[in-house]
């Protein structure tokens, strides 16, 4: 196969479940990059939740962060989509008016919210606030703690044209600016280096990997992918607890 640019998401797809990776799946992808094929992270986390892997455990050349919203290439910021300020408070504002409602903001690499974080994500600080303190500029990422349908609709009905929402790990509901999307992240990745989407092979296993999987010239799902996942990808590799995708880049691309 003649691949140029490889994608991978993180959580369940390249870590394994303890979000570790493991010695053998790091010496296959320095394999990859010392044979001149560009690696990419692309994951719905957050820049300080990524950094612990980088140039320890496994070397990138670009990455996606807050699923499209942030690109890093080269370890340079190389562009931000983030939600607008204004946007930003009148979103939580009507949000913070349904009771119980749990809600998180993304803003320069820092996490503020109206509860405990670590009920959610153990071990990442937050800033707690009512949001009447946030700093003024674009947000990356709005989180709702709500996946039930009365939820989903409540929330979907306060967006405005210019945002979309997404499901994370079934258990959070992500609102992005429509352009942050990890495909079109891909592409301006690839455009960059003078690769196209053919050239590239993209791995996942949720509901923001399956433009990815689908448009990449081989979208591979892992073994524990959602069904989506599965449905649009041309291949299937282990499970994320089995090295899968090593595996399958040692058996088809190296």
């Amino acid at each position: 196969m003649n691949i140029k640019m490889i994608v991978t998401d993180l959580d369940n797809t390249l870590l394994r479940c303890d979000k570790t990776i493991s010695e053998y799946t790091a010496s296959v992808f320095k394999r990859c990059l010392n044979a001149g094929i560009k690696v990419v992270f692309a994951t719905a986390r957050p820049v300080r939740a990524v950094v612990k892997w980088l140039d320890i455990d496994i070397q990138c050349d670009a990455s996606v962060y807050h699923n499209g919203a942030v690109i890093y290439i080269g370890g340079e910021l190389y562009k931000e989509i983030g939600i607008e300020y204004d946007k930003v408070c009148q979103l939580v504002k009507s949000a913070s008016e349904i009771k119980d409602m749990r809600i998180s903001v993304e803003i320069n690499d820092v996490l503020y919210a109206n509860f405990d974080t670590s009920t959610v994500w153990q071990g990442f600080e937050c800033i707690l606030t009512d949001f009447s303190d946030l700093p003024n500029r674009s947000a990356d990422k709005i989180i709702f703690d709500t996946v039930d349908e009365t939820g989903i609709k409540t929330i979907e009905q306060l967006l405005s044209d210019d945002l979309y929402w997404e499901i994370s790990e079934n258990k959070i509901l992500m609102v992005m600016n429509k352009n942050a999307r990890k495909l079109n992240a891909v592409k301006e990745i690839a455009d960059h280096y003078g690769l196209t989407l053919t050239d590239t092979v993209a791995f996942g296993d949720d509901y923001n990997d399956v433009e990815m999987l689908r448009d990449c010239g081989i979208g591979v799902a892992v073994d524990n992918a959602i069904d989506e996942c599965k449905a649009v990808a041309k291949h299937i590799c282990g499970d994320c607890d089995e090295d899968g995708v090593a595996k399958w880049l040692e058996g088809n691309v190296l």
